[in-house]
């Protein structure tokens, strides 16, 4: 299976609406980043991640955690979107960007006592919260994504480069990560897992069984650095064959698909890892979603 294989379907607008103060707005799309963090971290059960059943293949992570990182977070995904709020894609804005994304991941060291939580989303969620604030009111799917990638590709001379999960696996298997994705303008969020989230609701699955095949989707093609680096090329491929046998299936909204689930959450155990990259990419999704789904409205 690959992402491109999957058909784009057509996104969906806010229809127009009168546009509220730039702070107000600001606000209500952090409150999506949250939301949107919050609900991937609660999703159960996912496999090999912490969820609400049990921390997963983690022994630092709870959901209670995740989710006082999350709204520890807030208030910078807030003054991202108010630094780009109708403002050009330049360098300029790109290393506010940088430099506001630096300092959230210093306060949520510090909310979470040293615990990455959230790394690879404030990168992802950063970029497209701000995208939300260039692009304004009713901007498609498409245009948030393609905004956030001509970011992604701007340089930042103040970010420096420390080691982590993603730059390693990129010196030991070529993967891009988070940072790749983002460049690419999100493809596993806009070919794959948005159009999954929304053909599961529209088949009558339930919204646990929508985001779940939306998880399933991204993992069944994305080189997570997140499994890389933990258990080298064995752990991503069980990962991806896994997720694929669950969407050969017909996905969890199938009990053929939930026995599968069962067993790539039994097998990512066993192998003591977790995809978190395509966690992030997930929560990056139900952000979009929640952007530019009709059933819902700014404020």
């Amino acid at each position: 299976m690959h992402i491109e294989s999957i058909l784009i379907q057509p996104s969906l607008a806010f229809p127009a609406a009168a546009a509220a103060r730039a702070p107000d707005r600001a606000h209500w799309l952090a409150s999506c980043v949250t939301e949107a963090l919050v609900t991937e971290a609660q999703l159960t059960p996912k496999p090999g991640l912490c969820d609400a059943r049990a921390s997963g293949a983690h022994i630092d992570l709870s959901l209670s955690l995740l989710v006082r990182s999350a709204r520890d977070l807030q208030p910078f995904f807030q003054r991202m979107a108010t630094e780009a709020e109708g403002r050009a894609v330049t360098v300029n804005l790109r290393e506010q960007l940088g430099e506001l994304g630096r300092q959230a991941e210093v306060s949520m060291l510090r909310a979470t006592e040293g615990v990455n939580t959230h790394r690879g989303a404030i990168w992802a969620l950063g970029l497209l919260v701000a995208s939300a604030g260039i692009c304004g009111s009713g901007a498609s799917a498409n245009r948030l994504c393609e905004t956030a990638g001509r970011l992604a590709n701007l340089p930042d001379r103040y970010a420096g480069a420390p080691p982590s999960n993603g730059t390693q696996a990129f010196k030991s298997y070529g993967a891009t990560g988070a940072r790749g994705e983002a460049m690419a303008a999100f493809p596993h969020v806009l070919r794959a897992a948005l159009p999954c989230l929304r053909r599961t609701r529209a088949l009558g699955g339930s919204e646990t069984e929508a985001q779940l095949d939306a998880l399933l989707v991204i993992m069944a093609t994305l080189d997570d650095t997140c499994l890389l680096h933990r258990g080298g090329k064995p752990a991503l491929l069980a990962a991806q064959d896994g997720a694929r046998q669950v969407l050969r299936a017909g996905g969890t909204a199938n009990r053929a698909g939930k026995l599968y689930l069962a067993d790539l959450d039994r097998r990512l155990l066993r192998l003591w890892v977790s995809p978190g990259g395509s966690a992030d990419l997930l929560a990056a999704t139900l952000f979009v979603d929640r952007l530019t789904t009709l059933r819902r409205s700014e404020p």
